[in-house]
């Protein structure tokens, strides 16, 4: 079992994700002061409270008046649309560009030429001619 769990965490796949999650959260900070300094400050211009964050909506009880926090849930909005916006035309669209002509290049039959390892007679020669060198 612990074998099994040790093989998991070592994955690449692993590493990957772990790292995915790290950047996400810093980048969801990096949006969220966006928002919260420049967002929602132009559209609290038009709010009664002058805030979008303090923007509340007072309800009468009985006892006392709630507020419901209208302000608050609209910033959280603005701020989850406007990290979806940035993830996909930053990561998302180029990313599905790049598969397309890919994709493209493939139904065309256009093969991309990869570099590949030396052959075994071409090694030979290289080691032959650096062999020469050195003796020269």
């Amino acid at each position: 079992m612990i074998k099994g769990f040790k093989e998991f965490i070592t994955q690449g796949n692993v590493i990957d994700l772990a790292v995915a999650v790290v950047i996400g959260a810093a980048f969801g900070v990096v949006i969220k002061a966006f928002v919260d300094s420049i967002i929602n400050p132009l559209v609290g211009a038009f709010v009664p409270s002058g805030d979008l964050a303090k923007w509340v909506i007072p309800i009468p009880g009985l006892f006392a008046t709630a507020n419901l926090g209208i302000g608050a849930i609209i910033s959280a909005l603005i701020t989850f649309l406007a990290t979806a916006l940035v993830v996909y035309f930053a990561l998302v669209f180029p990313m599905n560009k790049f598969k397309e002509r890919r994709a493209a290049k493939l139904a065309a039959g256009v093969v991309e030429d990869e570099p590949g390892l030396p052959t075994e007679q071409e090694l030979l020669v290289q080691i032959r001619d650096l062999l020469e060198k050195q003796k020269g």
